[in-house]
Order: C-alpha cells, then sequence, then structure tokens
C-alpha cells in the first residue's frame, strides 16, 4: 500500500468513526477563531473556550481589543500561559486587522501570515474553518498521529509534515481530516498513555510506528 492509498484508507475510515467533526475553539468571527488560536498555544481548548468569555465581554469587537491596553489583556489571558507574548500579538494583530484590513480577516494564506502572531498552523485554521478553502493543520495531535500511522516518517517539524501531507491528502478533504485527527488523538491515539491499538479503527492498516 502506498502512502497515498493509506492516506485515502485514513481518511475513509476516520469519516465513519467520527462522521461529525469541528474545530474545538468557540467562535462565531473570524477574528475570534485567531484570537483564540494563539491563545491555544501550550494550552487546552477548553480553557481558552472559557478566558475568551471574559476577554469579550469586555472587548466585544476588534476596534476594542485593538485600543486596550495591552496589560489589560494580559491580564485576563493570563490562565492560557505565555500571557505576556500571547496579549502583545492579539493586541498587534487587532490593530493591523483595524488599520489595514478594514477590520475584516484576509482570506489568503499570503495576507494571514503578515498578521503578528500568526504561523502557518493558525493560518490554515482560518482558510479551512472560515473560508472552507484547502487547509492542513499540523497541530500536535496531527504530527503525532500521521508519524504513527506511517504516513510522514519521523518528521516533526510542522512545516514540514504538511508539505508531505499536501502530496498525498486530497485538499478537500485535508481540513475535516486534520480535525479528525485530533477527535481520533484525545479518544484512541492517545500522548499521555499507550495508544489504546484494540479499539482503534485504523489498527489493521497502521503501521504503528510508536
Amino acid at each position: 500500500m502506498t502512502k497515498k492509498q493509506l492516506a485515502l484508507a485514513v481518511i475513509e475510515r476516520l469519516k465513519k468513526e467520527y462522521p461529525e467533526t469541528v474545530c474545538t475553539l468557540d467562535y462565531d468571527q473570524a477574528w475570534k477563531l485567531l484570537v483564540s488560536v494563539r491563545l491555544a498555544a501550550q494550552c487546552t481548548d477548553a480553557r481558552v473556550n472559557v478566558v475568551v468569555e471574559g476577554l469579550y465581554a469586555q472587548y466585544p469587537d476588534i476596534n476594542a481589543l485593538a485600543e486596550a491596553d495591552v496589560a489589560d489583556i494580559e491580564r485576563i489571558v493570563h490562565p492560557c500561559g505565555l500571557g505576556n507574548s500571547k496579549a502583545r500579538d492579539i493586541s498587534a494583530c487587532m490593530r493591523m486587522l483595524r488599520d489595514v484590513y478594514g477590520g475584516r480577516v484576509p482570506d489568503s494564506m499570503e495576507e494571514l501570515l503578515k498578521l503578528p502572531g500568526v504561523g502557518r498552523k493558525s493560518a490554515n485554521l482560518i482558510m479551512g474553518d472560515v473560508f472552507v478553502k484547502p487547509a492542513i493543520v499540523t497541530d500536535t495531535h496531527c504530527i503525532r498521529l500521521v508519524n504513527r500511522i506511517g504516513l510522514v516518517k519521523g518528521i516533526k517539524e510542522p512545516a514540514k509534515v504538511e508539505k508531505e501531507l499536501w502530496k498525498i491528502i486530497p485538499p478537500e478533504e485535508g481540513n475535516d481530516f486534520c480535525h479528525r485527527l485530533v477527535d481520533h488523538g484525545r479518544a484512541v491515539c492517545t500522548a499521555r498513555t499507550a495508544p489504546y491499538c484494540d479499539k482503534c479503527c485504523l489498527a489493521d492498516v497502521c503501521r504503528r510506528v510508536l
């Protein structure tokens, strides 16, 4: 079985196992997803979802957050860790959205990557979830699972993993595939315990590189 054939098999199995899959960060506007994905670095999505409620209660739109004192943002987002750098990035990002993009989130990878604090993982998430364009989000679950399954071999750098996956994942499948890897990584192919291979829907095709 080639890697491309393996990828297609994994995609179909995960579709059956997790038919409904979504981003686990709560948002109702594109700029809020930008904020949440920055806060999610080294923090759980569940905690981010709680913290942003307080942030948006005080700063309900791009303009309000752009005008906020960085120290006030940091005080609110502190529970997510790395509060100082995250607050600075969020403040600078919101100011750039206001001043350069007229209050809208750009819909191209090139423009998204110009925003402070936005790397390829964040930009791909926005491209896929907000703009429904081809995207591959190489978060920790994705990197762990595609190495274990055998879709990539010994590659840990997010950009390199993304590049390899683009070769074997159909563009229209990439975004949901990555969300399903998160679902599977949390439920079965876990990081903090031995993976539950005995109940894995991929057991007979996975190359089990543990």
